[in-house]
């Protein structure tokens, strides 16, 4: 399958790098299936950070069965009760349970900020918090975790947002 990773470089050799605030899944290289998904985050963290030119590199990477053969994978089909709990702790910094080398599943994307922080702030149940985030078109992101599982991603392109998206 070809996955999409939005930036303000071109990443042909992905690495893991800390990152200074706290992401879904947390630590590590975030990929996604969706290309206009890549696009939209390419020219967020160009503004973000102030530098580059928003750019989206390619991957071909096995589908998700035959990685599971191999890697301990976490899938989430949907936004339910242990994505919330996943997703919550790992954006507070407090996630201490299992570890996975990769982990696939919807993006808490900005458009569903508002229902998170409603969440963290007790305004909304968890319950209430999931039924409004599955009405809601979410995007997925595959996470690599691990140097053993980032080694499956095979860099195949990229290209300059705005431009031919063609590789």
């Amino acid at each position: 399958m070809i996955v999409y990773h939005g930036s303000n470089i071109i990443v042909d050799q992905p690495r893991l790098v800390h990152q200074n605030r706290t992401l879904d899944f947390g630590y590590g290289f975030y990929t996604t299936t969706n290309q206009n998904q890549a696009v939209n985050f390419a020219k967020k963290v160009t503004d973000r950070r102030e530098s580059g030119y928003p750019c989206v590199s390619m991957y071909d990477v096995p589908e998700l069965e035959k990685l599971k053969s191999k890697y301990k994978v976490l899938v989430f089909p949907e936004p339910n009760e242990e994505w919330l709990d996943f997703v919550f702790t790992n954006r507070n910094g407090s996630y201490d349970k299992e570890h996975y080398d990769i982990v696939f599943g919807p993006v808490a994307n900005d458009t569903i900020y508002r229902t998170f922080i409603a969440y963290e702030e007790g305004i909304l149940t968890k319950d209430e918090t999931i039924a409004r985030l599955k009405v809601k078109k979410l995007y997925d992101q595959m996470t690599f975790t691990t140097e053993q599982a980032l080694q499956e991603l095979k860099y195949i392109g990229q290209f300059d947002v705005g431009s031919d998206h063609n590789g």
